[in-house]
């Protein structure tokens, strides 16, 4: 830890060693863990993940590399943390009171973080650690399925409001603030994919960013909002709640 004596690396913390990627209590742990993080951020932008090293971490954190070694056990480890404290903010998603408005604000938050030069870098290369490190990507996983999963409230509050429309399989279970079921749209059985609308949002978004390397701005998060809207609309992310599929929206021949 930050400041930790030469007397208790050579002896051993008393704490119990935590799992990688396991949450982790407050106080000094937690400062020594948001140091521990932000030096992997700086290791990843000015080495990639191929150049990172315990040693750089420990030099960067204040944190003895013994100490690194005990409660994180490699280079994985490391990422793999970073990671998991990153999905432990207090973000919460945008309420702009419409859903376009909501998904616009989303989207446009996705583009400031990998245009902005101040933050892009360490997202960058997080995301290119995990093409590079088996863990570093089941990490990744599971940060943006958190992330996406806050997100559907956004949905859940398009549809409370009227914006989409309502899956007349809606009930008991349904998700917080679905009305009951309307008179008339999707079929029996049906739910909305909350998850798969958000995800349609920011998916041109980040195939631009890390697959053709396009450049993205606030104009095609726009775009990718309006299409993402006008789907919803149609009953595009309308799936069958028991097969968990999206449902043939087409005509019968």
């Amino acid at each position: 830890m930050p400041g930790e004596t030469a007397h208790e690396n050579a002896h051993g913390a008393t704490e119990a060693t935590p799992t990688p990627g396991t949450r982790r209590p407050g106080g000094r742990t937690a400062r020594t863990r948001a140091a521990v993080r932000d030096a992997v951020l700086a290791g990843l932008t000015e080495h990639g993940y191929p150049g990172l090293t315990v040693e750089y971490v420990a030099a960067h954190s204040g944190v003895h590399k013994t100490t690194l070694y005990r409660r994180w056990k490699d280079v994985e480890g490391l990422v793999a943390d970073a990671l998991d404290l990153a999905g432990e903010d207090s973000w919460v998603p945008p309420d702009t009171g419409s859903l376009e408005g909501d998904l616009r604000a989303l989207a446009r938050e996705v583009v400031a973080s990998f245009t902005d030069p101040a933050v892009a870098a360490s997202g960058s290369a997080m995301i290119a650690a995990a093409f590079q490190s088996e863990r570093a990507a089941v990490a990744l996983r599971h940060y943006y399925a958190e992330r996406f999963a806050r997100c559907e409230v956004i949905v859940e509050r398009a549809v409370a409001r009227g914006e989409l429309p309502v899956p007349t399989g809606a009930g008991p279970d349904s998700p917080k603030g679905t009305p009951p079921p309307a008179a008339s749209g999707p079929a029996p059985g049906s739910a909305l994919d909350a998850g798969a609308l958000v995800r349609s949002v920011s998916a041109p978004l980040f195939f631009r960013l890390f697959i053709t390397r396009e450049p993205v701005d606030d104009a095609l998060a726009d775009q990718a909002v309006a299409v993402t809207v006008a789907a919803a609309r149609a009953g595009a992310f309308t799936t069958d709640s028991t097969a968990g599929t999206p449902r043939d929206t087409a005509p019968a021949p």
